[in-house]
């Protein structure tokens, strides 16, 4: 739920949970099925890391979640802030979460001007959200201060005349509210370029799955080429086929151009490990696959609608 919208994370958690009711049930699921139910989400590493988690607790905790913060912050996948947010939110402990709406709240209101996004800038916050928290009702307090910055402390032009705390915000009425937090530098954006090859024989599908640590690792996908530019390579092919499909993805840290092609030349990819699979199997993919899928599917639809 971090980073997509409750009414679209519903119909999953209620999938997932009703799949999978149990710590041990995950645990023992196979991973290709945890990823088609994860299927649309993104961020499948989540899935990968609550798969490896649930192992982990079955294991070293006999299958009962832990209930302390240095247990919950062991598990695989759970940094200081999810590890924060279980346990002043599942166990009542006092344990500050920090998130973007309490770095820019805690920027503003104590005038810092520590760059967020380097390690000494994030101990200075986490140290100070330490300082805040109650004991009691902790978990109020987490839920306040990140409500309030989604609500009131707004990223940009806050209602700052009807803040609560505007007395003593050591920001107000001057540019540093719209200049807190402070980044010392920008996310690099790489380009990529993918070239995906749709290759039939009979009724089956060529597929390959992604094993190298990357994004969509485990994930299914057709034959695919990577290059360094939008243009495919000549060489390959005894007759260079075009475009069928084209499509842009874009990601925290990528922008992705996508190609979809045509081809019954299957030795140009002899070196990847091709999986045939027919149209009633249906491995679990990425968003860039599905789009690809669905505009495939309307193509033959409306060639059965010609035909008939």
């Amino acid at each position: 739920m971090q980073q997509t919208r409750v009414d679209q994370g519903l119909k999953y958690y209620y999938s997932f949970t009703k799949t999978f009711p149990t710590i041990k049930a995950l645990a023992e699921a196979d991973e290709q099925e945890i990823l088609k139910l994860w299927q649309g989400l993104g961020y499948y590493s989540r899935a990968r890391n609550l798969h490896a988690t649930a192992k982990q607790i079955l294991e070293l905790h006999s299958g009962e979640f832990p209930s302390t913060y240095n247990e919950i912050i062991a598990l695989k996948g759970i940094g200081p802030y999810t590890a924060a947010a279980i346990s002043s939110f599942a166990f009542k402990l006092p344990h500050a979460v920090v998130d973007g709406n309490v770095y820019r709240i805690l920027s503003r209101y104590f005038g810092i001007d520590e760059p967020i996004d380097t390690g000494a800038g994030q101990k200075q916050y986490q140290l100070l959200a330490n300082e805040l928290i109650p004991e009691s009702m902790p978990d109020l307090h987490n839920q306040a201060i990140m409500e309030f910055g989604a609500m009131q402390c707004k990223p940009k032009n806050p209602d700052c005349e009807a803040c609560v705390l505007v007395a003593s915000c050591a920001s107000y009425g001057t540019e540093a509210v719209n200049n807190r937090p402070v980044k010392s530098k920008k996310t690099k954006v790489s380009n990529r370029y993918f070239h995906y090859f749709h290759i039939t024989d009979e009724n089956k599908t060529a597929w390959i799955n992604r094993k190298k640590k990357d994004i969509w690792q485990h994930l299914n996908e057709f034959p695919m080429i990577e290059t360094v530019t939008a243009e495919l390579p000549s060489n390959l092919f005894t007759e260079q086929p075009l475009a069928r499909y084209e499509a842009k993805h874009i990601l925290s840290h990528q922008k992705i151009q996508a190609y979809f092609y045509e081809t019954t030349e299957k030795h140009v990819f002899a070196e990847q490990e091709i999986e045939w699979k027919t149209s009633n199997e249906d491995p679990p993919t990425h968003r860039l696959m599905e789009k690809y899928l669905e505009f495939s599917e309307q193509i033959q639809n409306q060639k059965v609608k010609i035909k008939s």
